[in-house]
């Protein structure tokens, strides 16, 4: 696995490995099986003649003041034999003053997306996304990349991001990998307090009532308020944020279910911010 460290080393590897096909696997590192699995995701979409490119950049601009940039974990020497054993061809792992520059003046945002949900409660944060992940794709050039379902706001701002500027890169979303006791994978999980962490699943406990209650016949409002209600029964939980949207547009939902939605969540626990989703279904039609 080549290791770079600058735009220069990166761009001049993969000038010696084009026209392979390049898959693109963007992380911030402290990598745990969900990233892992994005990665197997990648490697079989650039199948035998592709190269999977990672990299692991703890991106200063969408974390906002007082938010967890400086203590959120760190193990690149770990990260990279992950890496290596899932067949990683390169990864790009520069420091903050190679990707940005004092001087820069340009960002990136989908102005509406990047207002909602996540976005309300951090503002800016979606801003920095949509900025370093132009900044990797014009370094990387890939042909595709791959990020995960869990961070679903992240991934619509995207997608929406590379349509609207034209960008000409396949996204491609892998499943949100979870422990065995139904907690999202995420690299902030080894923070939580021991309490806290048994705590936890009860965002999972909570989407895997509302999945069994959207196609019975509900509509957003109850089903948000029943959601609410089991998070807030666990103590330990402060709620940010429950959200019903259309699974595809993200607007909002009001009245029945007619369509699939996805249900938001934003949790914190102590001072760790938790997210998680789940698509449900409406009611199905009488044939």
């Amino acid at each position: 696995m080549e290791v770079c460290r600058t735009k220069s080393a990166i761009r001049a590897q993969l000038a010696d490995w084009r026209p392979a096909p390049i898959v693109l696997v963007p992380t911030m590192g402290f990598l745990h099986e969900g990233h892992l699995s994005l990665m197997r995701l990648a490697r079989r979409q650039a199948g035998t003649t592709g190269k999977v490119v990672t990299s692991i950049f703890v991106n200063p601009t969408q974390f906002g003041p007082g938010e967890d940039f400086g203590s959120y974990p760190r193990d690149e020497a770990r990260d990279f034999d992950l890496m290596r054993k899932e067949g990683v061809d390169a990864v790009f792992a520069p420091e903050v003053s190679e990707v940005y520059d004092p001087a820069a003046q340009t960002i990136v945002e989908t102005t509406e997306l990047a207002k909602v949900l996540i976005g309300k409660l951090r503002p800016g944060h979606f801003r920095g996304v949509a900025t370093i992940v132009t900044k990797l794709f014009n370094i990387i050039r890939p042909d595709a990349a791959v990020f995960g379902e869990k961070d679903y706001q992240q991934l619509a701002v995207i997608r929406t991001m590379v349509r609207d500027l034209d960008m000409g890169i396949e996204i491609i979303g892998g499943p949100i990998q979870r422990e065995p006791d139904g907690l999202a994978m995420s690299s902030r999980n080894v923070r939580l307090s021991p309490a806290d962490r048994a705590a936890a699943p009860i965002l999972a406990r909570a989407l895997d009532e509302a999945e069994a209650l959207a196609p019975k016949g509900i509509t957003a409002s109850r089903l948000r308020s029943h959601v609410r209600a089991t998070l807030e029964a666990e103590t330990r939980a402060h709620v940010q944020s429950v959200d019903i949207r259309d699974a595809h547009s993200l607007e909002t939902i009001a009245g029945p279910l007619t369509r699939p939605a996805v249900i938001l969540l934003a949790v914190k626990f102590g001072q760790v911010f938790l997210i998680d989703n789940r698509v449900v279904q409406p009611p199905q039609e009488e044939p």
